[in-house]
């Protein structure tokens, strides 16, 4: 059973009398319920495609947000095979917010960041939420340098609302370990690929998503700051969330067009949430193409690549 987003309510209405009938069915009464079914599931998931090819900025950053949607971890388990996960920044401690290691993807070595959410009260605050502190930057940095020393490709899974804003993370230097972070992804001598898997939040995801290619699942986001917290800078009310979601352009179809991105993963009808292992796969197929399309270029020719991907956002813009 799923848990309906607000503007579902017509598919969850639907669904709510079909499993009335159903359970008049099991009940025992002398109905045939059948034909019935089966016309309100042919209505609900045309209401369900018709929602989705039409959402608004707001109701695609609800979907990203999804507490259903498949999370890094899920995608680490679907597509890297003998994952062995790497700990710690060797400086201060271990940050689960993001989960880095080396494995097999589809038959070549990886090194993997995966901004882990946490799908339930205990693992969401293990994760810290996805919001990583210096430690968690500086994990990934190290990973970076490993995975060029040894010219293993760096494959990115992005889902966090932003870096951690704690006095201890500013304390410990969260801005410096940011941009070092970003340095090092531009810098890397070897194909990098980031897949935004839902929320692309600030430097936070910045940080871990300068690739040398940037995919987006169709309805996730990936924006300079939250819609709320746009709305309280803008407008002082964060109730204007949706007019901010809007403004800055945080869809994947928007991001498309500017030239940040490179790719838009199609998702299926309703989500992610709604055929995981769909969504997993197809993730996988862009991000192989994509690694493909870049083994052939040198360490030289890859920054090159990169640099000019960069530098060249926002000058097409008239």
């Amino acid at each position: 059973m799923h848990s309906y987003l607000e503007f579902e309510k017509p598919v969850a209405d639907i669904e709510g009398k079909i499993q009335e009938l159903r359970a008049l069915a099991a009940g025992g009464e002398a109905v045939n319920v059948d034909d019935e079914i089966d016309r309100l599931k042919s209505k609900s998931s045309s209401t369900l495609k018709d929602l989705y090819t039409k959402l608004t900025p707001w109701q695609k950053t609800l979907v990203a947000r999804h507490p259903d949607r498949p999370h890094a971890a899920d995608y680490v388990k679907g597509l890297i095979e003998d994952f062995t996960p790497l700990a710690g920044d060797r400086n201060y401690a271990e940050d689960y917010a993001i989960i880095t290691g080396l494995g097999r993807f589809r038959g070549q070595s990886v090194a993997v960041l995966a901004q882990e959410k946490g799908s339930d009260t205990e693992t969401r605050l293990k994760h810290n939420f996805g919001m990583a502190r210096p430690e968690g930057y500086r994990k990934a940095v190290r990973i970076m340098d490993m995975a060029e020393r040894f010219g293993i490709p760096v494959v990115s899974f992005v889902d966090t609302a932003g870096a951690y804003p704690g006095i201890g993370a500013e304390e410990r230097g969260q801005a410096e370990a940011i941009a070092r972070s970003t340095d090092k992804g531009l810098g890397l001598g070897v194909p990098s690929i980031s897949m935004v898997i839902g929320e692309g939040g600030s430097g936070g995801a910045i940080a871990v998503a300068t690739s040398s290619k940037v995919l987006m699942l169709e309805h996730s986001i990936y924006s300079v700051i939250s819609p709320e917290g746009a709305a309280s800078i803008l407008w002082r009310d964060s109730a204007r969330a949706q007019d901010a979601a809007t403004a800055m352009k945080v869809t994947a179809q928007d991001l498309l067009q500017l030239g940040v991105i490179d790719e838009i993963v199609e998702e299926p009808v309703g989500g992610a949430h709604r055929a995981p292992e769909t969504v997993i796969d197809r993730a996988g197929t862009a991000i192989e193409t994509a690694l493909n399309d870049l083994s052939a270029l040198t360490p030289d020719e890859l920054r090159k690549q990169r640099r000019d991907k960069f530098l060249a956002i926002g000058r097409t813009l008239s």
